[in-house]
């Protein structure tokens, strides 16, 4: 080397940028091969730009490139590029002396987090080179200028050398990493390979490996080595073979031998395009899913796919996917929040980014590549970034016409509801702004739409003219809804009720108070109005009258167990019902929250359960007949406990659970006995049980 060596020091914020680089422990090293490479990116493409405007600045060099070579003999990693190079005070000045906006801030960022992963987000990259090496040299030459050679060991200056040792670049970098001893992993093959397909398999650019490889090769063997080997055989013994012709073209075949010899390979690895950046009409459906699946690792085709730009104040490219089968951790809290891969100009970022999408399409893989992002996206700024709520807010738009598009599908859309309907129902519940058009996914089976779901839509265009509200019950499976007390006069009146059996139906409902101007009313909660003519309502008013004496009597029997004891036309078979309040907790609602590991036994739970009323369905004969018996005598005992054993059997029916089935079950029981007029002195058959005492008539009343 020359003795024209200039030494310069380090502006004072970048040498504690580099001291706190070398000093501290950073557990994510690995992105500063991701720097780097952006940074050859960043000179290639404005050697690129320049040459629209004068071709001749390629002259120096076509090929427009990024190269790594691991030297592991001399354990040195080197990333070379044939951008646009630096001259010499470009080198001083870009990588010494004047510091960059972003340095303070970083410093700020990576004390308190220790995470040095967002180190090219503050225009300071270059530097995370020391998170690996203790020394770096780099080799630059710009086409206005000589080769010169930057060095420093991350003290508080470095050198500049015009080169006259090296080979001449012709145009670009040359970076060479003298490794830690304890960073040699960074010379390996496979390790190479595995970060630049992680954050940097999408640049613009090829990226080539040059390394050397063992490789088994066959070779003829000398005349010299066949002399020798005749030699050692003349001492064994020798055993005459008579040969056939084959044999003899056999022996005029040339002979060879294995050998191990070092091969120089030069492979290139982003052979995988971003192919966000092309023109859709121009991508075949086989390239979206062999993106998909190397995108994914998942083995099938995707479902549907959505691929757009954004252009205008805001620049940015999308492809979305959405898969044919949902995760079975979807709703894992420990989750990755989402699977949208975030770039800035081909560069990957970060694939957690919560702030990208909501949690409700968790499910939706892809993509997004932002022109505008700022480059300091640490966690902080990307929360408050308002790029980044308008990227959140098209993405959301497009996958819901992703949604559509797969709606014209029935089988696809059957497939599509199987696997993500809770999320769509998760969507309705959290986001306000789209639960309008998230309402059109939604199918429900139904009392008209028993072997197939139905739409909402589709529920509407059936609705008799008179029909006001959309009716549905909640509950624990079809099964037990198809069979509730609560469909009996809907079902006379011609009325369609949907059947909501998934759990997450009971808060999505909560929040779709309405579709297409029609309210959802449950039938399970008291207050629903039926359109009953003038000469209905009359005589009902009249049952309600006549039966205030039934009605002041069971509340007395049932005490705090019923709010009230009401006449009710909601049902027309069963005798009672138990209604829940308008704003309370369906029956479904408080055994989903019963059976919530965690839950809040007091508090807000007894605070929002069910205030229950006992309908009574005036026509029915037990009810005409209890009534006759409260009017002969109120105070017969017999009453009390037929009272208690109807609302018991109405909390089943109802879908309540009971507070004390053993109790439930021991009246069951005596009604056997008095079915089969068994006395209750009848003791089972060699048994020591003391005899019980006569029955009578009055004498259930002695279990309550």
């Amino acid at each position: 080397m020359s003795g024209n060596t200039e030494t310069f020091n380090f502006q004072a914020e970048i040498s504690q940028l580099m001291s706190l680089i070398v000093n501290a422990v950073y557990q994510n090293k690995e992105i500063f091969l991701r720097e780097l490479i952006s940074n050859a990116s960043d000179a290639l493409d404005k050697i690129r730009y320049q040459s629209l405007t004068d071709p001749s600045v390629l002259d120096s060099g076509k090929d427009l490139r990024i190269t790594i070579v691991p030297d592991v003999a001399n354990k040195v990693l080197i990333i070379r590029d044939t951008g646009i190079g630096m001259t010499k005070a470009d080198l001083i000045n870009n990588l010494g002396t004047i510091a960059k906006s972003g340095t303070k801030a970083f410093m700020e960022m990576v004390q308190e987090t220790k995470d040095a992963s967002m180190i090219g987000q503050f225009g300071v990259g270059f530097y995370s080179a020391y998170l690996v090496a203790d020394e770096v040299e780099v080799i630059s030459k710009h086409n206005d200028d000589e080769q010169y050679i930057w060095r420093s060991s991350a003290g508080q200056n470095f050198t500049v050398t015009r080169d006259t040792v090296n080979e001449p670049l012709g145009r670009g970098s040359e970076i060479r990493l003298h490794l830690k001893d304890d960073q040699a992993e960074y010379l390996e093959e496979r390790r190479i390979k595995d970060i630049v397909k992680k954050h940097s398999e999408f640049i613009s650019y090829p990226i080539h490996l040059l390394y050397q490889k063992e490789v088994e090769k066959e070779v003829p063997v000398e005349e010299s080595e066949e002399a020798d080997d005749e030699d050692k055989d003349e001492n064994k013994a020798k055993i005459e073979e008579v040969e056939d012709e084959g044999d003899e073209k056999k022996d005029d075949a040339p002979k060879t031998k294995k050998v191990k010899e070092m091969e120089n390979v030069d492979e290139e690895l982003n052979q995988t395009k971003p192919i966000w950046t092309r023109n859709p009409d121009t991508i075949q459906q086989d390239e979206y899913n062999a993106f998909y699946k190397s995108l994914t690792n998942d083995w099938e085709d995707p479902l549907a796919v959505k691929h757009f730009s954004v252009e205008g104040q805001l620049e940015f490219r999308s492809i979305l996917f959405t898969p044919r089968r949902a995760p079975f951790d979807m709703f894992e809290g420990k989750k990755k929040r989402n699977n949208i891969k975030l770039y800035v100009r081909r560069v990957f970022i970060m694939d957690d980014c919560e702030e990208l999408i909501p949690e409700w399409l968790n499910f939706v893989k892809g993509i997004v590549d932002s022109e505008d992002l700022p480059l300091n996206l640490s966690r902080e700024v990307l929360q408050q970034n308002k790029i980044l709520k308008v990227i959140r807010k098209n993405l959301v738009k497009k996958c819901i016409d992703m949604f559509v598009e797969i709606a014209e599908d029935k089988d696809n859309f059957a497939k599509f509801y199987e696997a993500f309907s809770k999320n769509i129902k998760l969507g309705i519940h959290e986001d306000a702004q789209n639960r309008a058009k998230l309402a059109e996914f939604l199918r429900y089976h139904s009392t008209k739409s028993t072997d197939e779901p139905t739409s909402l839509k589709d529920y509407v265009t059936r609705m008799p003219e008179k029909q006001k509200f959309i009716y549905y019950i909640t509950g624990e499976s079809r099964q037990a809804v198809e069979s509730s007390p609560f469909l009996e006069v809907l079902k006379r009146k011609n009325y369609e009720v949907l059947f909501l059996v998934d759990p997450i139906d009971e808060y999505a409902v909560q929040q779709l108070k309405d579709y297409e101007g029609k309210e959802l009313k449950s039938v399970t909660k008291e207050g629903l109005e039926l359109e009953d003519d003038d000469e209905e309502k009359k005589k009902f008013e009249e049952q309600k009258k006549e039966l205030e004496p039934l009605c002041a009597t069971v509340k007395e029997v049932l005490g705090d167990k019923v709010e009230k004891v009401v006449v009710t036309d909601m049902i027309s078979e069963s005798p009672c019902v138990i209604l829940t309040g308008q704003f309370g907790w369906s029956a479904n609602m408080e055994r989903i929250m019963r059976s919530q590991a965690l839950r809040d036994s007091g508090g807000m739970s007894s605070y929002m359960a069910s205030k229950r009323t006992l309908g009574l369905q005036p026509t029915h004969p037990i009810i005409r007949e209890l009534k006759a018996k409260v009017a002969a005598d109120k105070n017969d005992k017999t009453v009390r406990d037929l009272v208690n054993l109807m609302y018991e059997a109405s909390l089943l029916a109802s879908g309540f659970s009971l507070d004390d089935p053993s109790l439930f079950s021991s009246r069951i029981y005596r009604m056997i006995k008095l079915g089969l007029s068994l006395d209750d002195d009848a003791a089972p058959a060699e048994s020591d049980a003391p005899a019980l005492e006569e029955v009578t008539e009055s004498n259930m009343e002695e279990i309550d």
